[in-house]
């Protein structure tokens, strides 16, 4: 099939990250394959969207709209797949910049008419300039980036992540859009997992679709001060663990936690040797390493019997969005 034609969507929400926003763009702006567009979604904050519109008044290839659902990414996203016109619609974050071939590594896994997603590589940007000594590569999704466990090279995945991630347009048409209730809204806690339970819902919908991760797609991901202390590391992986029980609730603990029980049983454990080998060696950060990873796991486990709880019990609702709109003509 002929090279399809791209669309990005950035979600953004605060001024706080005002050169990470031109900076995204930017990179987009430069890249070997050109996008035929990119639609920044601003999330229920005016002063922005006013200030965004005026930056990319003369630009082309930008458009700038405002989240047309409730406050939150995943209805962000929604309002960004029905205004695109392109037959594969890409996300990057407000936050991150694409390496210059990140749109051609996407566009080439498209080729074969299965798939229907490809992801890429996101690495991290520490504000310190390195990573603390104590945090494990194993919990990089963490901080929104590639962890140390997820398959190298081109390779079929159950889910790509998603803010380095692409969807042929026909995904959406076949299993809806990202659920509202399950993701990030704006500054509260920071929850995840939607584009997990949208691709096991697209699997479902499409048990012939094929779902890539290719390494070499690459951006690179700011992580700020805050998020380098375990304070935060804390309350990520608390709720994820929230977040998990949603995505079981949709679409079936087997599924939900599919990758996540060999993720546990596996690369953990393995973690945990190499950080105390570290420790016996005297080389730093080692039992912080892996005292990291167990109190991660525990906390991401309060958090996913939190969840199940509540959704038991109807206290955390999610709706999937059908997406009206869009062309790939």
């Amino acid at each position: 099939m002929s090279d399809p034609d791209i669309s990005v969507v950035i979600c953004v929400y605060t001024e706080d990250r005002w050169e990470d926003i031109l900076a995204a763009v930017a990179s987009v702006g430069a890249q070997s394959y050109p996008a035929r567009e990119t639609l920044l979604v601003v999330d229920h904050n005016a002063a922005l969207l006013d200030r965004l519109t005026k930056e990319y008044k003369e630009a082309e290839t930008v458009r700038v709209l405002a989240n047309a659902g409730p406050r939150g990414l995943s209805a962000g996203r929604n309002t960004g797949i029905a205004a695109s016109r392109g037959a594969v619609i890409a996300f990057l974050d407000d936050d991150a910049v694409a390496e210059r071939d990140w749109l051609r590594h996407f566009a080439a896994g498209y080729a074969d008419p299965r798939v229907m997603a490809v992801g890429g590589r996101t690495v991290p940007i520490w504000a310190s300039r390195r990573r603390p000594a104590w945090f494990p590569e194993e919990f990089d999704w963490v901080v929104g980036c590639t962890y140390k466990g997820l398959p190298e090279g081109l390779v079929q995945v159950r889910n790509v992540l998603g803010g380095n991630a692409s969807f042929r347009r026909t995904a959406f048409d076949a299993a809806g859009g990202f659920a509202t209730g399950i993701g990030r809204d704006g500054d509260k806690r920071p929850l995840g997992c939607e584009e997990t339970e949208l691709c096991i819902r697209l699997t479902r919908a499409r048990p012939d679709a094929v779902l890539l991760i290719d390494d070499r797609a690459v951006i690179h991901h700011r992580v700020p001060e805050a998020r380098e202390h375990f304070g935060y590391f804390r309350t990520r992986t608390y709720a994820e663990g929230l977040s998990k029980a949603l995505v079981a609730r949709s679409v079936g603990a087997d599924k939900g936690l599919e990758s996540e029980r060999r993720y546990t049983t596996r690369v953990l454990p393995a973690g945990v040797v190499r950080g105390l080998r570290d420790a016996v060696l005297a080389r730093p950060g080692g039992a912080g390493r892996a005292g990291a990873i167990v109190a991660g796991v525990l906390t991401a486990a309060g958090g996913y019997v939190v969840g199940s709880v509540r959704a038991r019990k109807g206290g955390a609702t999610f709706q999937v969005a059908r997406i009206e709109g869009g062309s790939d003509g």
